[in-house]
């Protein structure tokens, strides 16, 4: 071949419209959002040219009717917005995807963007979606203009007609002809519910006229809400307005617990309000729900590629018409913007989370315990929430007050310096928590194994913290002044009554002589348990050891009942047994459960013990 060739792809009708009909939107009902979406914009176009003082507006109001006949099989969507001349029609309802919103953008406007302009149109595709649930489509349109009214047919293989209509108002009326395999689209309730979803903060009022015959002295009434929440300023909303809102939205009577209206500008465009709802309990899907819309039109129920995974329990919504949306509005192309979108989000969440700490922490305090496993959750997978909300981050102590990590943390250093005791089960570890209060010590409550990770990840962020169980060592301020001295006898027998001739014992001198032994379980030996408890949650071995292997039986030598057990060694060796065997099931019992075997035998012993006190 000597000479480069050039040309242009051609694309036939009969061609193109199997395809449109089939595969141009993932969702059928998306049809009717389009149609009315192209009206929409035919109302914003005649306001932006009276804005320019190009068109004189006269007194009617803007609105947007769609009619259903289900006699004739056929839907309507009416405007009296800008119309179309005869020449316009041709130009872009008879080339599919050559966009008039674009066209008008760029005469109008400059390098304007729809983002500003309300404009919704982008791709020119729009009204084809008509051809998946309709055989035939007519266009009756008068443009602002006065240009003699049009009529356009077209059948479902691409044969259109044109002629004189004998419409005398500006604007537009496109007629379904709604085909018979597709007569779900002639029921009422099923458009009323399309509409709802997809056109109920559309910017231009919307009337829905079923055939029906109307009640006596009943007004008509928008299907839409033209002003939305997020439209407006947070200090115009009222308390009781965010609640209404979401209770329309989302159909959820409980209350949310508190909303963050997003309002950005430059260098973002979007506006939104999103909520923390309420949970009922731990069992209940954590997954929520946020309504991406682009100016004030539907798209998708839930925007995984905005909203972080670690805040995907919130609820709300987002008019972002800046985003990138691929041909049927319903998907974005994941960009640099996106993330930009993204992280604005979680900014805003962590700022009201510090606002609301700082302006009312009785209300903050009110709604921590809802909103924890979230904001822990967060803090673990996003280091930048995190070190927005580290100062406000608070830790539930077991007299139901609540403190910040920082705050426990100063008031610690005179007695545990860096150091945080927790307890995870208030009834199982009373004891211990009894000892540690009565030094005056305040232990954290930690009420489900998330928790304890996010303490993990606070000791890796601030430098010498350690988070530590009541019941995972001895802490100095738990030891009295005596010294403790080792008794091998008492070792060997406390070995014998656990079953464990390998039970590390110790001998510790305490401030509280009415305890004879506790059990302590290391914390690095517990967090291992609680890994491997949940590694058999998820489908692991079911075999787990009593306790781990790194358990210690701390014996209290400043017990008086210690110091019985040990002369009785020399007199009644069999009720000194006895007795350290009791003890030993007590201080099983305020670490874990007894098993069956175990409840037998300490039942057996009890009995036996208060038949020796009866005597």
């Amino acid at each position: 071949m000597e000479e480069k060739q050039k040309g242009g792809i051609s694309v036939n009708t009969e061609n193109i419209f199997p395809v449109i009909k089939k595969w141009l939107y993932s969702e059928k009902d998306i049809f009717l959002r389009e149609i009315v979406s192209n009206a929409t914009d035919a109302v914003t176009k005649l306001k932006r040219l009276a804005s320019l003082g190009q068109y004189s507006a006269d007194e009617a109001p803007y609105r947007i009717d769609v009619r259903l006949d289900k006699a004739a099989k056929t839907l309507t969507v009416e405007d009296n917005g800008i119309g179309m001349t005869e020449e316009e029609l041709k130009k872009y309802i008879c080339s599919i995807a050559l966009s008039g919103a674009v066209d008008f953008l760029q005469k109008y406007e400059g390098e304007g963007d729809s983002a500003k302009n309300g404009i919704i149109g982008h791709f020119g595709l729009g009204f084809y979606s008509a051809f998946m649930v309709s055989d035939t489509v007519e266009i009756h349109t008068r443009s602002y203009t006065n240009a003699p009214a049009v009529h356009w047919t077209c059948t479902a293989d691409g044969d259109y007609e044109i002629e004189a209509s004998d419409k005398s108002s500006r604007g537009t009326e496109v007629i379904l002809h709604i085909s018979d395999d597709e007569a779900a689209y002639l029921e009422s309730g099923k458009l009323r519910e399309m509409l709802h979803k997809y056109c109920a903060f559309m910017p231009v009022e919307i009337y829905f006229d079923d055939g029906s015959e109307k009640k006596e002295g009943e007004s008509e009434q928008p299907i839409n809400d033209t002003t939305p929440l997020w439209q407006r300023s947070p200090s115009e909303c009222t308390v009781e307005e965010y609640k209404d809102f979401y209770r329309k939205v989302f159909s959820d009577f409980r209350e949310p617990l508190f909303q963050i209206h997003i309002n950005a500008d430059y260098p973002l465009n979007f506006k939104g309000i999103l909520y923390f709802p309420r949970i009922a309990n731990n069992y209940e899907s954590i997954e929520g729900q946020v309504k991406l819309y682009y100016n004030q039109v539907f798209v998708a129920d839930n925007i995984k590629e905005v909203i972080p995974e670690y805040l995907l329990m919130l609820k709300g919504v987002l008019d972002c018409p800046e985003l990138p949306l691929n041909v049927s509005r319903s998907y974005l192309q994941t960009n640099s913007y996106v993330a930009k979108v993204s992280a604005h989000i979680v900014k805003k969440v962590a700022d009201k989370l510090v606002s609301m700490y700082r302006e009312d922490r009785e209300q903050y305090e009110k709604v921590w315990d809802d909103i924890k496993t979230f904001v822990e959750y967060a803090c673990m997978r996003g280091e930048k929430f995190w070190n927005r909300t580290k100062d406000v981050i608070l830790l539930k102590l077991t007299d139901g007050s609540h403190v910040t990590v920082k705050d426990y943390l100063e008031s610690a250093k005179e007695t545990h310096e860096n150091t945080v005791y927790y307890t995870t089960d208030r009834s199982l570890q009373a004891q211990y928590i009894a000892m540690f209060e009565a030094q005056g010590i305040r232990v954290v409550e930690f009420d489900n194994m998330l928790d304890t990770q996010f303490a993990a990840m606070v000791e890796s962020q601030i430098a010498g913290v350690k988070f530590i169980r009541v019941d995972a060592d001895v802490a100095s301020v738990l030891k009295g002044e005596g010294t403790a001295v080792e008794d091998q006898a008492l070792t060997e027998l406390f070995r014998k009554v656990s079953g464990n001739e390998k039970l590390t014992v110790r001998f510790e001198a305490l401030k509280d002589g009415d305890i004879p032994v506790i059990l302590n379980v290391s914390e690095e030996s517990r967090r291992m348990e609680d890994m491997m408890r949940m590694y058999r949650m998820t489908g692991g071995e079911d075999a787990m050891p009593a306790f781990p292997v790194d358990t210690a039986l701390i014996v209290n030598t400043a017990s008086p009942l210690i110091k019985q057990i040990g002369e009785m060694l020399q007199t009644n060796s069999e009720k000194a047994e006895s007795l350290s065997a009791y003890l030993y099931r007590l201080a099983v019992l305020s670490q874990r459960r007894f098993n069956a075997d175990e409840m037998q035998a300490f039942l057996k012993d009890s009995y036996h013990i208060l038949s020796e006190l009866s005597k």
